[in-house]
């Protein structure tokens, strides 16, 4: 997901304590746990915006581990809502929803482009999805939302804790490839911290983004293409 945010008027501050709520609500049914089965089916999803009223969602599904691709959807919707810091999900996921409705194979789990709990209420948008959907995601993020860290060595593969200023475990913090800024993977929904850096570390391929994310990201911007 991109993060530079255009100016936005502040939110009407009514719709954010109704968000807000239904996000603590979602919340209670976050289960964090191991996936019952190695995965066959890996989808990743990105969401970006051809225009400030348009919101573009991609998924992609690949097989798990050879991460062959078999099967890419999109869809667009109007977008409803302002961007809102912490209320990410509420903009980008209904769009998310009707793209993967759209999929002929269902992932056994699904990367998401967000946070999953490192969120200042433990309810990225990876965390969102999963309950939506009742199924098995966790989020790969670019940029720090919440919690704290120190700086992974600048080796792939190097990890260091994500906390909250408690020391609750929020994420792991991931080099994916030397020397360059490292990625934030949080569960999200029906999955384990453990599970989400072994299927992070699983699924790089030279990038510093996972594949399935990568390629989300990747076919967004060609079926950008298709809308001009």
């Amino acid at each position: 997901m991109a993060y530079y945010r255009p100016y936005h008027p502040p939110a009407d501050p009514v719709l954010v304590r109704d968000l807000t709520r239904q996000q603590d609500e979602l919340r209670t049914h976050v289960q964090l746990q191991p996936l019952a089965a190695e995965p066959m089916l890996i989808a990743g999803c990105d969401s970006s915006f051809p225009t400030p009223e348009t919101v573009l969602s991609v998924f992609v599904v690949l097989r798990f581990p050879s991460l062959e691709v078999v099967e890419k959807v999109y869809h667009t919707s109007s977008v409803t809502l302002p961007y809102i810091p912490g209320l990410l999900a509420f903009r980008e996921a209904p769009n998310l929803l009707l793209a993967y409705e759209k999929l002929q194979h269902r992932p056994d789990v699904i990367m998401v482009d967000g946070h999953g709990i490192a969120h200042p209420r433990r309810m990225g948008i990876a965390a969102h999805l999963g309950v939506m959907l009742n199924r098995p995601t966790f989020g790969v993020a670019k940029q720090k939302l919440t919690g704290v860290y120190q700086e992974p060595a600048l080796q792939k593969g190097s990890i260091t804790p994500l906390t909250d200023k408690s020391g609750e475990l929020l994420g792991e913090v991931i080099r994916s490839k030397d020397k360059v800024n490292p990625l934030f993977v949080s569960p999200g929904h029906l999955c384990d911290q453990a599970t989400a850096t072994r299927l992070t570390l699983a699924c790089l391929r030279g990038y510093k983004l996972p594949e399935p994310t990568r390629l989300a990201d990747h076919w967004a911007e060609e079926f950008k293409k298709e809308l001009r």
